[in-house]
């Protein structure tokens, strides 16, 4: 599967690699990973960073959680089970305090009502690096090929990052998680608006578009800005006084 970030793809065919790399300078990354043969390709910048990452099923926990240091840093990988909560596992995970009870709830019934409608699964886990369940929340979710993880780590400078599972990827075009990243991760956006605001509206986009009839159109922008159709989030909603 193609690991794609917050804004270039990462892990895809070696032929893409080339082409993740020349967009280094101008976009951050999230990954993608499928449940076989996951291939860890970055940007110029965050190549060495993702060097030491998990094979197979990978979760995005794992894929994009380093921390904010030198170009050649590596990753270490991280598996913390001792950080899930006990109890049925949780859609929505905030280890990291960047989202209020109620906006955990509320994202939680979000994710729900998505997988009971269309089948498949988002997962949302808000972290700071080292700080991460990491790896564990593969089993934790039973991630497979209908699942997104969405790891909100403001580490790589955008905070946005998803493992998309292999059905996924086959129905959303790439430059979603493109563009999405761009325009609720970066630095700038979460430093002005706060962390809560990216994933909130991160995930209301995802919804929408997850929602959309199949065909070239399909989560052909990303929605919820002013000036656009509202995301079913709150803060989307906030710019339509809805």
């Amino acid at each position: 599967m193609q690991v794609t970030a917050s804004a270039s793809r990462t892990t895809i065919v070696p032929a893409k690699v080339a082409r993740a790399t020349r967009r280094a300078s101008r976009v951050p990354v999230a990954c993608r990973a499928s449940s076989t043969n996951d291939r860890d390709v970055g940007t110029s910048t965050l190549a060495d960073r993702c060097a030491r990452l998990a094979t197979s099923t990978l979760t995005a926990a794992a894929l994009l959680a380093a921390p904010i240091g030198p170009a050649h840093a590596r990753l270490e990988g991280v598996n913390n089970p001792q950080m899930l909560p006990p109890g049925p596992p949780q859609e929505v995970l905030d280890v990291a305090g960047y989202l209020t009870k109620g906006e955990i709830a509320r994202l939680t019934t979000e994710v729900r009502n998505l997988e009971k409608d269309t089948g498949y699964k988002l997962r949302v886990l808000a972290q700071a690096y080292p700080k991460t369940p990491g790896l564990a929340v593969k089993d934790y979710w039973n991630v497979d090929d209908d699942t997104v993880v969405f790891v909100a780590d403001p580490g790589l400078g955008n905070i946005l990052n998803f493992s998309v599972g292999h059905n996924v990827d086959l129905d959303v075009p790439p430059s979603f998680w493109t563009r999405l990243s761009g325009k609720y991760g970066t630095k700038f956006y979460w430093q002005e608006n706060g962390e809560e605001a990216s994933i909130s509206n991160a995930v209301s986009a995802i919804d929408t578009c997850f929602r959309e009839e199949p065909g070239k159109l399909k989560c052909s922008k990303v929605q919820g800005e002013l000036g656009e159709e509202p995301s079913s989030g709150k803060f989307g909603k906030a710019w339509f006084g809805s």
